[in-house]
């Protein structure tokens, strides 16, 4: 039957294609960034109270050591017999000892010293570590058989014992002397720790592509394997830190330490032990001082290593 009506012509509905937001993605892949081992070991670190715990008490310490005049204002070396062994009184917190010295004072100022030796001796036995052990681990070869073996002899003798033997035929002895003196004898500990992480990092694909890239192997050394390589010498070093402070007050402890006209916790204590029954408080105060400082460089070691260690992240 006919119809006025104009046929419909057949269409497809067509479901609007949405574009795709080109820019948005371009702004995410702008803003991605690259994390590091450092970040990642810094994310791991801030979260924890340990680190937070042991770096104010490290922060402390040093300010102590950098301006003990900021805490007290008595001379430590003011002695006043007429307080030998006499308790606490107004402006001397901690009493005096049997030589009439304020405690409190030669606390304070007895930071410095073992600082110093702790700083200094970790210094320097890092970078004799470091430099060793990254040209025997990456250069092999003569030059680590010679190396290893040195290692070896300075390996096998105690650090302590070592030090005890020179230190006692050195007449003019600092902070300084004993500080060279402890790190004499235990570079070896940090050198084969690093020509180990050496060993591991320059099989990596960076190293292949640095050589074929013409750069020398010197400065692939310089520039990329140490830097990835470092890390457990970092662990190491926080660690041995409060080591050396403990050597230095048991050198000091013994009598062949620093000079007996210095301020140390290890001359302190040493003096003290004739008053342990009589005033046990005078060593106590540079005991406390010395244990709280070396607890506070060991627990930052530990979160340090936890932190740097892949292992570590991945169980927690």
């Amino acid at each position: 039957m006919p119809s006025n009506a104009e046929p419909r012509s057949a269409t497809h509905y067509v479901a609007p294609i949405e574009e795709t937001p080109l820019q948005a993605v371009d702004q995410v892949d702008e803003t991605e960034k690259t994390r590091s081992t450092w970040t990642d070991a810094w994310d791991s670190m801030r979260v924890r109270p340990t680190f937070w715990i042991s770096s104010i008490l490290i922060l402390l310490v040093l300010v102590v050591a950098i301006f003990p005049g900021l805490f007290t204002h008595v001379d430590p070396r003011a002695a006043n017999l007429d307080f030998s062994d006499e308790g606490a009184r107004p402006g001397h917190p901690l009493g005096y000892n049997r030589q009439g010295y304020d405690v409190y004072a030669r606390v304070i100022w007895g930071a410095r010293s073992s600082v110093i030796v702790g700083l200094v001796a970790t210094i320097l036995v890092s970078l004799v570590g470091i430099i060793i052990g990254a040209l025997a681990g990456f250069y092999g070869g003569w030059l680590d058989t010679i190396v290893s073996r040195i290692g070896d002899i300075f390996f096998s003798i105690p650090t302590i014992l070592g030090a005890i033997v020179i230190m006692s035929v050195i007449p003019a002895r600092n902070a300084i002397t004993v500080a060279l003196v402890l790190a004499a004898f235990a570079w070896p500990q940090i050198a084969r720790i690093m020509r180990g992480a050496v060993l591991s990092a320059k099989q990596s694909d960076y190293v292949t592509a640095s050589a074929a890239l013409g750069v020398s192997r010197f400065t692939t050394l310089v520039r990329h394997v140490i830097p990835n390589a470092i890390a457990p010498v970092i662990v190491i070093a926080t660690v041995s830190l409060g080591s050396f402070i403990v050597a230095e007050a048991t050198l000091s402890f013994l009598g062949i330490g620093l000079p007996p006209s210095a301020l140390s916790w290890g001359l302190d204590i040493g003096t003290a032990q004739t008053s342990i029954r009589t005033n046990p408080s005078t060593i106590f105060w540079p005991s406390a001082a010395l244990s709280i400082t070396v607890l506070a460089f060991l627990l930052l070691g530990d979160v340090v290593r936890d932190a740097l260690d892949p292992k570590a992240r991945a169980r927690r």
